[in-house]
């Protein structure tokens, strides 16, 4: 065998519960150990009481379901299979509200990336967040579906101020949603992103977003060589010095691409027992515990 550079991937993952009296967002994080591939998925429940919670968690589970089963095919593509995953995952809310109706008005976002080698793709619905931060910059890579880029652009505009367009009641509604209706917007692009050896990708649910975004691009600037386990820890840690008595659920998942110098080898992220059962070990636990961090 030969000796080549690849791209591999440092992942966390973690949720905190903030001020809410229920933890309504689910994540699942699909990499194995020094695979070149794999993919992350979150979802911010909404509906109130255990609705919120169930619609999270189905979202989650159908999408996680539908992409370790079909899989990502050379013919159809990540986007096609990104798509089709986000509709089955609707699809199984409009089934569970039929069945339920006292789970009526349930839903939820879903942001899911899947990187392999360079190559990174994403879906989202809603308003969770994808953020890059590359060199030393920070930007947002998927769609907002909420009103609040309509409000930002009405004030760029001169319609209202900046401070009314910020604090209107109305700036975290959502335009596009998982409901069991038909999806009004879809984020899923057909090329790639290129990704860079030291990019990091933060996926999140809008609890993050209590944060600035000049505070997450200084957070990721100062722990870029960290591992993904302490970024994702700084963060919450960040959120947690806020004491905001209005903190939202907030979940998230870390990953950093890196280059690497080691032997080929044959195989994709289930191409062993081994290999899955590393990834569903993650799915169903968060790889960050909330704990004081050490000064």
């Amino acid at each position: 065998m030969t000796e080549a550079h690849e791209i591999e991937f440092d992942v966390a993952s973690a949720l905190a519960q903030g001020a809410r009296a229920r933890q309504e967002d689910a994540l699942a994080v699909a990499f194995a150990d020094g695979a070149p591939d794999g993919f992350a998925i979150l979802s911010d429940g909404m509906g109130g009481h255990a609705s919120g919670d169930l619609a999270s968690r189905a979202i989650v589970a159908e999408v996680f379901a539908a992409l370790t089963l079909q899989g990502f095919s050379q013919k159809a593509g990540a986007p096609d299979a990104l798509r089709k995953a986000v509709e089955k995952a609707n699809t199984g809310l409009k089934a569970c509200v039929e069945a339920r109706p006292d789970h009526s008005g349930m839903g939820g976002t879903v942001v899911a990336a899947h990187v392999k080698g360079r190559a990174l793709h994403w879906v989202s619905v809603g308003d969770s967040v994808l953020y890059l931060f590359r060199g030393e910059t920070l930007s947002r890579l998927n769609a907002d579906h909420s009103m609040a880029p309509q409000l930002d652009l009405m004030a760029a505009n001169g319609a209202m101020s900046e401070a009314e367009a910020a604090a209107h009641p109305q700036r975290n509604c959502l335009t596009s949603a998982l409901t069991g209706d038909p999806i009004a917007e879809v984020d899923c692009p057909d090329r790639p992103l290129d990704l860079n050896p030291d990019d990091i990708l933060v996926l999140a649910s809008d609890g993050l977003q209590y944060l600035p975004d000049p505070i997450i691009e200084a957070l990721l600037l100062r722990a870029r060589n960290e591992p993904s386990r302490t970024i994702a820890h700084d963060l919450l840690e960040a959120l947690e010095t806020l004491n905001d008595p209005e903190q939202d659920n907030t979940s998230l998942v870390v990953i950093r691409p890196t280059r690497i110098k080691r032997r080929e080898r044959q195989g994709g992220l289930f191409q062993t027992s081994s290999a899955m059962l590393k990834a569903v070990r993650r799915a169903v636990t968060p790889s960050v515990p909330i704990e004081p961090r050490a000064p």
